[in-house]
């Protein structure tokens, strides 16, 4: 009796312990990883309200589940909007002087294929054109675009190959005269 007790305790632990090591380093597959499930959290930025949906000056700048970075004075213009692809939300994004960030780190399985989409739509107008956005996926720039003249949101697609167990999506924003808006961010497994 004893010896079986034992050994269903050593068992269990070894068992736990490969869980957790698994886990820890992310060599389980997660449900999510597995069907090719949604990885970017609050991607429609629809969690948070507008602090007054009548009045688009008063946006909420709180963004769920993303990290903003740079000066503050160009941080200060990444909100919350009414102007969605989808949904009744999407991002205005600023920076008027320097390129401000808004990141997200997801978990990935180093090798695994990726997919990232997103949609921009640009309200700067010629001649007041003086715009860029930025996309960086593992801290590797991926894609710059550059002076974008006014467009609805239209769709772009990256593909990538996982280089860690986490992998930081970043997108970099400048416009000078109006804004950039995003929405409808998504990373997903390839099956």
């Amino acid at each position: 009796m004893k010896f079986t007790k034992k050994l269903s305790i050593l068992v269990c632990s070894l068992t736990t312990a490969f869980l957790y090591t698994a886990v820890i380093t992310n060599t389980y597959k997660s449900a999510a990883q597995a069907k090719g499930q949604e990885l970017i959290m609050n991607g429609g930025f629809e969690i948070d309200p507008l602090v007054d949906p009548n009045n688009p000056n008063t946006s909420n700048p709180n963004v769920t589940g993303w990290i903003k970075s740079g000066d503050s004075i160009d941080t200060s213009v990444i909100k919350i909007s009414n102007f969605p692809k989808t949904g009744k939300q999407g991002l205005s994004l600023g920076g008027f002087s320097n390129i401000s960030y808004i990141s997200q780190t997801i978990p990935t399985i180093r090798g695994r294929n990726y997919r990232l989409t997103y949609y921009l739509a640009s309200t700067e107008e010629a001649p007041e054109l003086d715009n860029k956005f930025q996309v960086f996926i593992g801290k590797k720039k991926v894609d710059v675009k550059k002076d974008i003249p006014f467009q609805d949101y239209t769709q772009y697609t990256l593909y990538f190959k996982a280089k860690a167990t986490s992998t930081e999506i970043k997108f970099g924003s400048k416009a000078k005269f109006a804004f950039l808006y995003l929405d409808d961010v998504s990373v997903k497994a390839i099956p």
